[in-house]
């Protein structure tokens, strides 16, 4: 767990928050208007933390409440040793604290990568909260036909998940991701891809690397992959009600999609994104791979704002 006043050389200089709802210690940023009329939650995915919304928390925050919460093993959230880690469990951990903790109403959720199947997860049990969604390179699981198929073929052609199964195959992927602290970065350039690398410095290195200080704080990164790759494992999430999923689908939505990323493919992660929202903007990120919010935070930013400012919710939130 990071220190709580880390701020990595200033780069990190929201106040840390913590909730201990769920049985463990949980961290968040809660910036902004605590009485806005919106909240945005922002949910990063694997292996990041909050720090990945870091570019983008001030520019939001000025007329919006933004909440950002670190998941359980991750970011300046604690690793506790009697979880199994499963996207559940940390549907679970957000629903404590978005409902329990903050009763958050009129949400937008900004998702990426696991943040996605998390946010849905969320979603699905409280339609009722959420006004729109904006998905980041991710993956929305609404019990859409295709869906699984698409999966498929992603998790076939991703060099991401195709070196995950390998490694859970012949034993080196926890011995990999168990030593996070010294792999992270390689993961994240290579396997699913920085397309900016000058970004990579020592402050960002530390930032991403500093959670995973030994095998048992790794616990967290470990167990994403292996949900997917493990044999005869089942879908992270339970099919979804098929009520509620058609209630975050008449939600207004947008996806944005780093055209070079290397884990979550565009070819399958776009069609997936419009079988479920058929009528919703998708917008292309040609120069940016599976982390946009560090290779084009400022076309991020844009992206974000024209939707906020001209989707609908007057219909749907109350859907």
């Amino acid at each position: 767990m990071i220190p709580s006043a880390e701020t990595f050389d200033g780069t990190w200089p929201y106040r840390a928050r913590y909730s201990e709802a769920a049985g463990f210690r949980q961290h968040y940023v809660d910036e902004g208007p605590p009485d806005a009329d919106e909240t945005l939650v922002l949910l990063h995915g694997q292996p990041t933390w909050g720090y990945l919304w870091r570019n983008l928390i001030d520019p939001l925050a000025r007329k919006r409440r933004v909440v950002v919460p670190d998941h359980m093993g991750f970011g300046k959230s604690a690793t506790p040793g009697d979880s199994d880690y499963l996207a559940r469990e940390h549907v679970d951990n957000l629903e404590k604290l978005l409902v329990d903790v903050l009763d958050l109403h009129r949400i937008t959720l900004v998702l990426h990568d696991w943040g996605g199947p998390i946010g849905a997860g969320f979603g699905l049990r409280h339609p009722d909260r959420i006004d729109r969604i904006i998905a980041i390179n991710t993956v929305l699981p609404l019990g859409v036909p295709g869906y699984g198929e698409l999966m498929a073929g992603n998790h076939a052609d991703s060099a991401w998940f195709r070196w995950a199964a390998v490694a859970e195959a012949d034993g080196t992927l926890t011995e990999v991701l168990g030593n996070a602290g010294h792999t992270v970065t390689h993961l994240m350039l290579a396997l699913q891809t920085i397309a900016r690398p000058e970004i990579v410095t020592p402050t960002w290195v530390r930032a991403y690397a500093s959670h995973f200080t030994d095998r048992a704080e790794c616990r967290g990164v470990i167990r994403f992959p292996q949900q997917i790759v493990a044999p005869g494992g089942k879908p992270p999430l339970p099919e979804p009600d098929p009520s509620a999923a058609a209630a975050l689908r008449a939600k207004p939505a947008v996806l944005l999609e780093g055209m070079r990323d290397t884990a979550l493919l565009p070819r399958y992660i776009i069609p997936a994104f419009r079988a479920a929202f058929p009528e919703a903007p998708v917008i292309e990120l040609p120069d940016a791979g599976h982390f946009p919010q560090e290779d084009a935070p400022e076309a991020v930013l844009a992206a974000l704002e024209l939707f906020l400012q001209t989707a609908d919710t007057r219909t749907t939130a109350d859907t």
